[in-house]
């Protein structure tokens, strides 16, 4: 018989690879809550509708890489490609908004979007997305920027770069269409690929976004959003700019950075890496002031961010996950009951640790042990059983010394148990 294959594109993620991001998933939520965000949890099965109308028709994503299908009643369904739409969604179906007049959400978890696999890149990728709602002042843009690079470098990360641009609002968007049209007007159409000879009329600020080389040549002269927006888009950039000096953020400009959805507007940004080759976008995000209202909500201007796990574990590479605290190798059948009695009374107080299912020879159960990397091991065996004692192991020095079953949790406190052996 066959055996059944993943699908193209959908990984398994196992042991060290779960614990990474396991520990960027717990990092985010310490990071985040300390700025007063609070998780959602959102389907991740949406009705189309949502996605086509927030992200945008035009989108690569919208055209080309959502998963959509009819469900049993003919009702066009996607899975979420990303997670600001679904968010907003939410935001608005339990109003929100009426809680509270600024509110923070973040949450985690897979998406999925139809492109060809490679390095850094999945059919069903992982994020953590954090959104704020109420508020359009220039502070929040700085918060959640500087929530961003606080995040990452407790992670550890290092080699990381800000990128900086303004889209403008709508009201001065549409001097910026008027020129970027005029230019690739003149520009031609030489080695635009297919999809920009389309995008270029129908909506030619993806033609920025695009990452076909030739492409990038050809808009390389290409007028800039910043000398295009309005006095009160600009004014509020270069606050966003000065208060992230302020905070002693590190950022450049690029003002070829418009992200790759239609909802953004004003501040955009992008962390990028120069670690993991030419996927080197680890994080962006940006302010989408008209989201709300586009999907039926109140007037309430938002601001939020990704950031790709399956990047940041690129990165990051294996991260060590917690030892056990002990391992308990039962040698005699008589000890097993009370092996698992002395293993849950230890778990009960905090410890970690296995306890053997069965006898076996010491000498296989102690490269069990170091196989787990347990800090110790606890040996019963007969007489043991009959002393009330365990022999303990210390399996990195070899020293190993009876102790009693009674103060066994007293024991097992010492100094290396108070140090940090978080993720």
């Amino acid at each position: 018989m066959n055996t059944i294959q993943k699908i193209k594109g959908f990984q398994d993620l196992i042991s060290s690879e779960a614990d990474t991001y396991t520990f960027i998933e717990e990092t985010a939520r310490s990071t985040f809550g300390r700025y007063g965000f609070q998780e959602i949890r959102i389907p991740i099965l949406e009705k189309t509708e949502l996605f086509a109308r927030s992200i945008g028709g035009e989108t690569d994503i919208v055209q080309k890489e959502m998963y959509t299908f009819p469900d049993r009643k003919g009702r066009s369904l996607t899975l979420r490609p990303e997670a600001t739409a679904g968010v907003v969604r939410a935001y608005i179906e339990n109003r929100l908004y009426a809680q509270d007049p600024v509110s923070k959400w973040f949450t985690c978890g897979p998406m999925f979007r139809y492109e060809r696999p490679q390095k850094g890149r999945q059919r069903q990728f992982h994020q953590v997305n954090c959104e704020l709602f109420g508020t359009g002042a220039p502070q929040a843009d700085a918060e959640v920027i500087l929530m961003l690079w606080t995040f990452l470098r407790e992670l550890g990360l290092e080699k990381l770069t800000i990128e900086l641009n303004t889209l403008g609002c709508p009201d001065c968007r549409g001097n910026y269409h008027q020129a970027l049209k005029a230019f690739l007007s003149q520009a031609g159409d030489e080695d635009l690929c297919p999809d920009c000879q389309r995008r270029k009329t129908v909506n030619p600020l993806r033609v920025l976004d695009c990452k076909v080389p030739s492409c990038r040549d050809k808009v390389a002269d290409a007028p800039r959003t910043i000398d295009h927006v309005c006095q009160d888009c600009r004014e509020h950039f270069t606050t966003v700019q000065s208060l992230l000096d302020g905070l002693s953020v590190p950022y450049v400009l690029n003002d070829r950075l418009v992200r790759g959805l239609d909802y953004y507007q004003r501040t955009t940004f992008e962390v990028v890496s120069a670690d993991i080759g030419s996927q080197s976008s680890v994080a962006g995000g940006g302010r989408y002031d008209g989201l709300v209202q586009a999907l039926g909500g109140p007037d309430v201007p938002g601001i939020g961010f990704a950031c790709g796990l399956e990047r940041l574990a690129m990165i990051l590479g294996q991260v060590r996950s917690k030892d056990l605290d002990f391992f308990l190798a039962v040698i005699d059948a008589s000890a097993l009951t009370r092996g698992q009695i002395i293993g849950q009374h230890l778990r009960d107080l905090g410890f970690s640790g296995l306890v053997s299912f069965e006898p076996k020879s010491l000498k296989s159960q102690l490269r069990q042990a170091n196989k787990q990397q347990a800090r110790h091991c606890l040996i019963l065996g007969q007489e043991e059983l009959e002393s009330g004692t365990v022999m303990l192991k210390d399996m990195q020095t070899g020293d190993q010394s009876a102790v009693s079953q009674e103060n066994l949790e007293t024991t097992l406190t010492l100094p290396w148990r108070q140090q940090d052996r978080s993720f």
